[in-house]
């Protein structure tokens, strides 16, 4: 897909749009990410595991990740023209023991500053919008257990567990994830 506005949406005078990603947004994704994880994360993820978080080692793996990115997977950045890029999505083929045709959030953040302003909904559509032009007819995520605010957002776009658990380590914490999934049909 070349880069193309796929998706604008309004709050106020600020106007957002979400295009593909490209290897040049790379350094303000990473920046993005860091800071998401250190407001979402924090008193659920170890605070020295979010410390040593850095953008630099992060941009380092996102273009290692970005280089060899497999096929079928979708890197979207939202825009805003006053303050560069405000969110990201990432969206691929499902990585776990589900049926063909399910697609997989492999990441959603927003900064932190504006989250609750409808950017993450736009996003999501734009990856739902994509999801099925894939075929994809369910898309799954996984949330930490913990993150009752990323929970309550997925369930109010009609996610909803699907019993699966898994366990993740931060440092020397080992947190519980809940699979949550989406039939788009």
């Amino acid at each position: 897909m070349e880069k193309q506005l796929l998706e604008a949406v309004g709050y106020g005078a600020v106007m957002w749009r979400v295009q593909e990603m490209t290897e040049a947004d790379i350094d303000a994704v990473s920046a993005l990410r860091v800071r998401g994880w250190q407001a979402a994360y924090a008193g659920i993820v170890p605070q020295p595991y979010l410390d040593g978080m850095t953008v630099e080692d992060d941009a380092r793996e996102r273009r290692a990740w970005f280089q060899r990115s497999p096929g079928g997977v979708l890197n979207l950045v939202a825009i805003d023209d006053h303050e560069g890029t405000v969110g990201w999505a990432c969206l691929g083929p499902c990585r776990d023991d589900l049926p063909p045709g399910t697609g997989e959030v492999y990441a959603l953040y927003i900064r932190p500053d504006l989250t609750g302003n409808g950017i993450g909904t736009l996003m999501i559509n734009a990856l739902h919008s994509h999801a099925t032009d894939q075929r994809f007819n369910t898309v799954m995520l996984w949330v930490l257990q913990d993150n009752l605010r990323a929970r309550r957002f997925y369930e109010s776009l009609g996610y909803t567990t699907d019993g699966a658990t898994q366990s993740d380590t931060y440092g020397d914490t080992v947190l519980s994830e809940l699979r949550y999934q989406r039939n788009l049909l």
